[in-house]
């Protein structure tokens, strides 16, 4: 399916993260921040400020190190885009507990809503299935959120979504900025409080 995407993008979030137990979170910058922010700050959650093209290898050190915990990677396609090769990492090293889910309305939504390479015919499920992903699928269509929540929650292994949300002016939710600080939460979350010690 082709056009425009329809799906609203916080709708979207608030499904992926209902009744999310211990999921670890890696939020790329921008509206997906903002977007898991605004179904409430979690200390499982890392929200990027910066670092653009980042947030899915993030997400791959933190399956690495914790293979017994599932960790999300919630990124847009600008951002994707930008990180495109650390898909191929990715797949070579396939860690069983990671999802990357990008929300893509096909935008950079950050520096003027310029059309991104999406919007052109990029196909960020088929370049995953190139680099070895074993699963990969793109939603434009509400009825395919609940199975990808539950692939997200359950699957055993590594899965890549691309989720087609509509261009949307959501109230800004800003999670914290300090860097020490979610850095620290995250590890105390991660490891107990003895590992801030």
């Amino acid at each position: 399916m082709t056009g425009q995407p329809t799906l609203n993008r916080r709708a979207v979030v608030q499904t992926l993260l209902r009744e999310r137990g211990d999921l670890v979170v890696v939020a790329g910058l921008g509206a997906t921040a903002w977007d898991v922010a605004s179904v409430g700050d979690h200390p499982l959650d890392f929200p990027l400020w910066g670092a653009m093209g980042g947030a899915a290898m993030l997400g791959l050190g933190l399956a690495l190190a914790q293979p017994a915990r599932t960790v999300l990677v919630l990124t847009g396609d600008g951002e994707m885009l930008m990180g495109l090769g650390s898909l191929a990492t990715i797949a070579a090293q396939r860690p069983r507990n990671l999802r990357v889910v990008v929300m893509d309305n096909q935008v950079y939504g950050e520096t003027g809503r310029q059309p991104t390479h999406t919007a052109l015919g990029t196909d960020l499920a088929a370049v995953a299935l190139a680099c070895g992903f074993p699963t990969a699928r793109t939603l434009w269509e509400a009825d395919g959120l609940e199975p990808l929540r539950t692939a997200v929650h359950q699957s055993d292994d590594l899965l890549f979504a691309v989720v087609k949300v509509a261009v949307t002016d959501e109230p800004m939710t800003l999670p914290p900025r300090d860097g020490a600080y979610l850095k620290h939460r995250l590890r105390g979350a991660l490891l107990g409080p003895t590992a801030l010690e």
